[in-house]
């Protein structure tokens, strides 16, 4: 009989590979075997080797149902209407707690509130898509409500988390009260303005839906977009919408681009590669403010960016890409203990206060937040073994590794530990 197809896992950025699809666009045709792939082929997302891959075996429900009705010796029965996990945020962060949640426990109620559709994707695909000719709708791996099916998770899409009330062990949401019997917050981190933007002014791509509008703005024709910030994420749309044929304006405080990886001389690199690309950077420079310009009836807005230094430009799109900050209203309401992030004890990921827990873009630990995608699927194994009160799997923070994925000229660089 033919062997089933197998996927594995990326550990680094959670990409699967698929032995029924392949992947194309690096030479391996639909239906090439894991082991048959050549030790020297990378990541399509994030660059590693095919050494940081393992098999996945996504969780069968009929099975731990199976082994749960054997040990109990009745069976399987829904818990729904119980207080279970509640789970904040249906990101990276939030799906992989549900997995390995679903994966330790058959039978606990999960319920996941999300404020968008709580669709999967891989986000760091978000600024390498034109480059690789990927429509917006083809981002979605699964749709949150399939996902949700497959791990028999309640998911409350397009809900709000407004406050914890930590006593009570409620969360209050814009569809009422839930209660809990554990709280996790995978709600991440939100992209911060600088002073001089403003939301009403400029795109901040965080997320999927952000980004879809985004692209459906420029699909008509070329255009100048102007980007501040050229951080990791400003340069890689940098280059990933210059190689769509706009014209792109980077603006940052800093003298080069990748400043945090100056001694990795990461800058000149770039610029370098980006000679014949249509990329003016601009550094040195600080915006005072972006106002829209006059515009005739029916025609196209467009902005104006004033520095502090002088120095003007018009652009059709401005783009803020200055960095994340963790909002901090569901942590104050719960009085959980903050330090750039809602601290958390790595041989947990609990926080200060009992029954609340939180992992990824959101957290705290030892005084370091950490914005990468490795340490999330690490996280979410250690805060569901503690869930599940079983023997922990502390999460042990490591240096990063970080991927850009400037397709002109990838970069490896390093950071402090995640």
């Amino acid at each position: 009989m033919t062997r089933p197809w197998q996927q594995y896992l990326c550990d680094a950025c959670g990409y699967l590979y698929d032995e029924a699809l392949g992947d194309p666009n690096s030479g391996l045709a639909p239906g090439t075997r894991f082991e048959d792939i050549p030790d020297d082929w990378v990541c399509p997302l994030c660059g590693v080797t095919k050494a940081d891959f393992r098999l996945y075996e996504p969780p069968c429900l009929d099975t731990l149902k199976a082994e749960a009705a054997a040990r109990e010796g009745t069976a399987w029965t829904s818990r729904r209407e119980a207080p279970g996990v509640v789970i904040v945020g249906a990101g990276l962060a939030g799906w992989s707690v549900a997995e390995a949640l679903r994966a330790r426990d058959a039978e606990v109620p999960i319920t996941l509130v999300s404020a968008c559709q709580g669709d999967l994707y891989d986000k760091p695909l978000l600024s390498v898509a034109v480059a690789r000719g990927l429509a917006p709708e083809a981002l979605v791996k699964e749709s949150g409500q399939d996902a949700a099916r497959r791990l028999n998770v309640r998911l409350l899409a397009q809900t709000h988390a407004i406050r914890i009330d930590a006593p009570r062990q409620r969360l209050r949401t814009t569809r009422g009260n839930l209660p809990y019997r554990q709280l996790v917050l995978a709600h991440g981190a939100e992209a911060g303005l600088v002073p001089g933007l403003s939301g009403d002014t400029c795109w901040r791509i965080n997320h999927l839906a952000e980004y879809q509008r985004l692209r459906a703005r420029l699909q008509d024709s070329h255009q100048d977009i102007a980007i501040v910030g050229a951080g990791l994420i400003g340069s890689e749309l940098a280059n990933d919408l210059a190689l769509g044929g706009h014209r792109i304006t980077l603006l940052d405080c800093e003298n080069e681009p990748l400043a945090a990886w100056r001694a990795q001389q990461a800058g000149p690199q770039l610029l370098a590669a980006w000679h014949n690309l249509p990329i003016r950077f601009l550094g040195g420079v600080q915006v005072a403010q972006v106002c829209r310009e006059p515009v005739e009836a029916g025609a196209r807005p467009r902005y104006r960016i004033d520095t502090r230094c002088g120095q003007s430009l018009v652009a059709d799109q401005v783009i803020a890409a200055t960095g994340l900050k963790t909002p901090t209203r569901l942590a104050e309401s719960a009085g959980l203990a903050w330090d750039q992030g809602i601290v958390v004890d790595p041989a947990t990921m609990g926080s200060s206060q009992a029954a609340i827990y939180a992992l990824g873009d959101c957290t705290s630990v030892g005084g370091q937040v950490s914005r990468f995608i490795e340490p999330i699927r690490r996280q979410a194994q250690t805060l569901a073994a503690a869930l599940c009160g079983q023997p922990p799997v502390p999460y042990e923070p490591r240096p990063a590794v970080v991927r850009v994925k400037t397709t002109t000229h990838p970069l490896t660089l390093h950071a402090s530990a995640a």
